[in-house]
């Protein structure tokens, strides 16, 4: 086939043990899914419908990597989630039927610049600016689900420099996975290499240049990255 532009190269993450590669497709992350960081950031913890933004693939950054602190903002915040990536995807997945769509596990960190989220918030404008940038969503190497099996519960937790920042556990989830992969397919077209990033404990703060971050959650791996 001959393009009138040469097309972007896949963006891919590296399967943990394995040469294989894991293709990026679309990144979608889950707001305020956790009690602890909904009542961080003002809102009221009840199980209201989960909503849901968006990220690029030139988001991802691998483990080990370095990340360009993103221009226009002075207060940059990380975000330590469960990634989950798909293998296949669909509409309208029933929620007994979602954890089929699953490939496997990574761990992941939503990063946001969150003095132009605020903005965006008291303009009533969308979140892309806050949230959309380069290596905007570092991931670790994913570990598949026939490896792990299902993974519901487990410690999570970042450090900043050898300091704790964040810590939870995944079964504080306010909509647990099966049911965030359901309510997405109602929504959009969820397709194979599909990620969702599942929501962020309480404990968000700002990095700065210089910063070593480490995070980590039970049973899926750790994921460390340096902010130049």
């Amino acid at each position: 086939m001959e393009y009138v532009i040469t097309p972007v190269a896949v963006t891919t993450l590296a399967v943990l043990g394995t040469q294989a590669r894991f293709p990026v497709q679309n990144i979608y992350c889950v707001g305020r899914n956790y009690a602890d960081h909904a009542i961080e950031m003002g809102h009221d913890p009840n199980r209201e419908p989960p909503f849901f933004f968006m990220k690029p693939a030139y988001g991802i950054l691998p483990n080990q990597g370095h990340m360009t602190y993103p221009p226009q903002s002075q207060d940059v915040h990380h975000e330590v989630e469960l990634v989950v990536a798909l293998a296949t995807g669909g509409q309208n997945i029933p929620v007994e039927a979602a954890m089929d769509c699953v490939y496997g596990y990574g761990v992941g960190i939503d990063m946001t610049r969150r003095d132009l989220q605020a903005e965006a918030k008291t303009l009533s404008r969308p979140w892309e600016a806050g949230k959309t940038f380069l290596h905007a969503a570092p991931c670790s190497d994913l570990v598949p689900l026939s490896q792990t099996g299902v993974i519901d519960r487990g410690s999570i937790w970042l450090d900043i420099n050898g300091e704790r920042r964040q810590t939870g556990d995944l079964q504080q989830m306010i909509w647990k996975i099966p049911e965030v992969i359901s309510r997405l397919s109602m929504l959009f077209v969820l397709q194979p290499g599909d990620l969702i990033y599942t929501g962020t404990p309480a404990g968000v703060g700002p990095i700065l240049r210089g910063d070593e971050i480490h995070a980590s959650i039970e049973g899926v791996g750790e994921l460390q990255i340096s902010v130049i």
